[in-house]
């Protein structure tokens, strides 16, 4: 019962981070494969989207293994989710409430605020934008850059590849930009 109990606990940085690192040997040792989660889902848009779409016109049954791979990392949430999770609250940082109050975010009861992703929240002017526009974002962003952010920063700056180190640093930039200049224009545009 004792490993249930610390598997329940968040785990530190230098303990998670490795194994999420050993991911990428793992892979290439096994199969030669690369770790990515967006070509998951060109996969699957290719084996269900009967469009003449030459983007999808290709044998994606030899990427199916990344499918399993992607039901297990969803399948892994569900089970951390409903029986593994962390029996205690939540920790966020003092000054980041503070600066969170400021956009009219205050309620830290889970995992994700419910001021942004109550289900109310999500179907309303707000959320569609956020959805919508994020979700436009987020494919545009990592079609652009050939993968995503853990395809760049983990498979990619391990195997020392310029382009990768590139994309990580445009993320990087990316998110800082989004989280201190567009989301409190949403936040306060959009009430």
């Amino acid at each position: 019962m004792e490993i249930i109990e610390w598997i329940k606990k968040p785990w530190p940085w230098y303990v998670a981070g490795p194994l999420i690192g050993l991911t990428v040997p793992t892979l290439l040792l096994l199969g030669n494969k690369s770790f990515g989660i967006s070509s998951a889902l060109r996969h699957i848009c290719a084996a269900v989207i009967p469009a003449n779409i030459s983007f999808f016109r290709y044998d994606w049954k030899k990427g199916a293994w990344n499918l399993f791979f992607v039901a297990g990392i969803t399948l892994g949430g569900f089970v951390a989710a409903y029986w593994l999770a962390n029996p205690g609250q939540i920790v966020v940082a003092a000054s980041t409430r503070h600066d969170l109050a400021l956009l009219g975010i205050t309620d830290f009861g889970g995992l994700m605020p419910s001021d942004l992703f109550s289900t109310e929240q999500i179907f309303s002017l707000k959320g569609l934008i956020f959805l919508v526009f994020g979700g436009f974002l987020v494919g545009f962003g990592t079609r652009y850059a050939g993968g995503c952010t853990s395809g760049h920063a983990i498979m990619g700056l391990s195997n020392l590849q310029w382009p990768s180190l590139v994309a990580t640093i445009s993320f990087m930039i990316g998110g800082f930009a989004c989280t201190h200049l567009l989301l409190p224009l949403l936040l306060h545009a959009v009430k």
